[in-house]
C-alpha cells in the first residue's frame, strides 16, 4: 500500500497514542473488538458526509477525489488506475472529474 508521508506520520502518532503494538490490530476497533467490514464503513461514511452537510456525497466520493486531484496534477491514468485497484483503465477515467475551469485552464496551454 502506497501512503505519503504526511498520512504515514499521522497514522504513526494515531497507532501511538491509542498504544497499537501489533501490527494485526484494527486501527479502529468496532463495538465488539473487531475490525470494520468493508459496507459498515461505507455507512460510517455516508453518516459521516450527512453529518457535516455534504448532501450528494457517497462512499465512493473519498476516492474519486483522490483519484481527480491527483489526475489534476499530472498523474497517469495507469499509475492512477494501479492506485485505485482498478484492472482496467477504462474504470479509472469514470472516476476522473472535468470540470469547465479544467477545460479553459487546458486549451490555454496550447
Amino acid at each position: 500500500m502506497y501512503l505519503n508521508q504526511r498520512f504515514r506520520k499521522a497514522l504513526l502518532e494515531y497507532s501511538a497514542c491509542i498504544r497499537i503494538t501489533d501490527p494485526q490490530r484494527p486501527l479502529f476497533v468496532s463495538q465488539k473488538g473487531g475490525h470494520f467490514s468493508a459496507n459498515t464503513m461505507c455507512q460510517l461514511f455516508l453518516d459521516i458526509y450527512k453529518a457535516v452537510g455534504l448532501k450528494d456525497a457517497s462512499s465512493h466520493s473519498g476516492r474519486r477525489t483522490y483519484i481527480t486531484r491527483l489526475a489534476n496534477k499530472g498523474v497517469g491514468v495507469r499509475l492512477l488506475a494501479e492506485l485505485a485497484g482498478h484492472s482496467h483503465i477504462s474504470t479509472t477515467q469514470r472516476y476522473i472529474d472535468v470540470n469547465s475551469e479544467q477545460l479553459s485552464e487546458a486549451v490555454e496551454l496550447l
